[in-house]
């Protein structure tokens, strides 16, 4: 018998608030659901965590006290509720009672009453309430975030948009094997909208998602899902014939194929990557698309010992990062990410350039990658590694889109476009 639907969606809102990232907690519950509920489940999971800060400002108006720790899903349930009555066109009597009825499959019938007389308050009260928010909580940023980006952005408030926004559908048109115009005649034969992409010259956004069986030659290897930003790192690294290259972040694959299928005779491309386990996506994006590439796990920080030094002409590092440009795409990082994780991370990224700098030949050409927007992983790193690696320099990237910064050039998300990415291109000097 298939699941309440309601109360999967509080489970694995459950597992995010005690650490737990959405890719690892919403496989199982999508399994307990009805087929016709995945979409649903998705949308109530997606859509709290979206609004999560400003949901969980609400919530604590609305409690007396808070719930106890073994109650966090009762908890969730109440933000779903409310995410429901906000948000969604559900009628409010119906997302009332689909709430309410939720806490018995939780196991938490005592709950029903609390639920209940909790969103009907709100509806009562939801100018009061909503006019009582401090300003993070309407931007649905956590503060530490907020007050970041208003002190990097002259206009913080079209980047918070972004970051709350529905992040588009992008498809990579695998251009060794289709054009653009001809895959996006596909697409409009089989009835599905699409536009391209103004950066990437292999972008298309769709008009709405589909499940990827339903696009044109999916499995044949002529498209992939990848947003237009990530699109462009293989432009600015610009392979060449002959050349080998070290894709050194790789997992799931998407620049690693991108690569190979911009230059089909490169003499090799190396996807490693620190996690075993996602490198098994990696793996499969290139059967699926007809591509070899050594596949090996390994830290940029501490490359394995069977890469030589000086033995790539070009390196890529997409480097772990807050992934504060693609908030949309991942909105768990308003409850996962820390003011106090930036700066760790940011060491993180240096140690990555500087374990993979020894690998690159004289002449050739790094490109640092993150999908953060804020400086302190970006050109700062940028800058700290050009001071300690002196037989490094900058490769100065004039580029039509993005924005220079100090060191590199930074795209930023846009509400139906691109991601937020930041790039930055060395080369080791001769």
């Amino acid at each position: 018998m298939a699941g309440d639907c309601r109360a999967a969606a509080a489970r694995v809102l459950a597992r995010v608030a005690s650490g737990q990232s959405l890719n690892q907690a919403l496989p199982e519950q999508l399994r307990t659901v009805a087929p016709r509920d995945t979409a649903l489940l998705r949308e109530l999971c997606y859509g709290t965590l979206r609004l999560w800060p400003r949901l969980e400002a609400l919530a604590k108006q609305l409690l007396d006290k808070p719930l106890r720790g073994k109650d966090r899903d009762v908890y969730a349930l109440i933000l779903v509720g409310l995410y429901q009555l906000g948000e969604t066109r559900v009628p409010d009597h119906a997302a009332v009672a689909s709430t309410v009825g939720a806490t018995r499959s939780l196991g938490k019938g005592w709950a029903r009453g609390l639920v209940n007389a909790l969103l009907r308050r709100y509806l009562r009260e939801r100018d009061a309430l909503e006019a009582a928010l401090p300003a993070a909580a309407i931007a649905a940023h956590p503060p530490w975030l907020m007050k970041r980006l208003l002190r990097e952005f002259d206009q913080a408030d079209v980047l918070i948009d972004a970051n709350n926004s529905r992040p588009p559908m992008t498809l990579r048109v695998n251009l060794s094997r289709v054009d653009r115009d001809t895959y996006l005649g596909s697409l409009q034969e089989a009835g599905i909208g699409a536009r391209p992409g103004a950066l990437a010259d292999s972008a298309l956004y769709l008009e709405q998602p589909v499940d990827v069986s339903q696009l044109p030659g999916w499995e044949e290897g002529l498209v992939s899902v990848q947003d237009e930003a990530a699109q462009l790192a293989a432009a600015v690294l610009a392979p060449r014939s002959g050349e080998r290259i070290l894709d050194a972040c790789a997992a799931p694959g998407g620049k690693s194929c991108h690569l190979l299928e911009r230059e089909p005779a490169l003499a090799e491309l190396v996807a490693m990557d620190i996690d075993e386990e996602r490198l098994l996506r990696v793996r499969e994006n290139l059967a699926r698309l007809q591509l070899k590439a050594t596949v090996m796990a390994g830290d940029g920080s501490h490359p394995p010992a069977e890469l030589a030094a000086a033995s790539f002409d070009a390196i890529v590092a997409d480097a772990p990062c807050s992934a504060s440009g693609v908030i949309r795409r991942h909105p768990d990082v308003k409850l996962l990410r820390r003011a106090s994780d930036i700066t760790q991370l940011a060491d993180q990224q240096l140690a990555i350039l500087q374990g993979l700098w020894p690998l690159l030949k004289p002449g050739g050409r790094l490109l640092y990658v993150t999908c953060s927007v804020l400086a302190e992983e970006n050109s700062a790193v940028v800058e700290r590694f050009l001071q300690l690696q002196v037989d490094a320099r900058e490769t100065d990237l004039a580029l039509s889109w993005g924005a220079a910064r100090e060191h590199g050039r930074q795209l930023m998300p846009r509400d139906g476009g691109p991601d937020g990415l930041y790039f930055a291109l060395l080369e080791k000097c001769i």
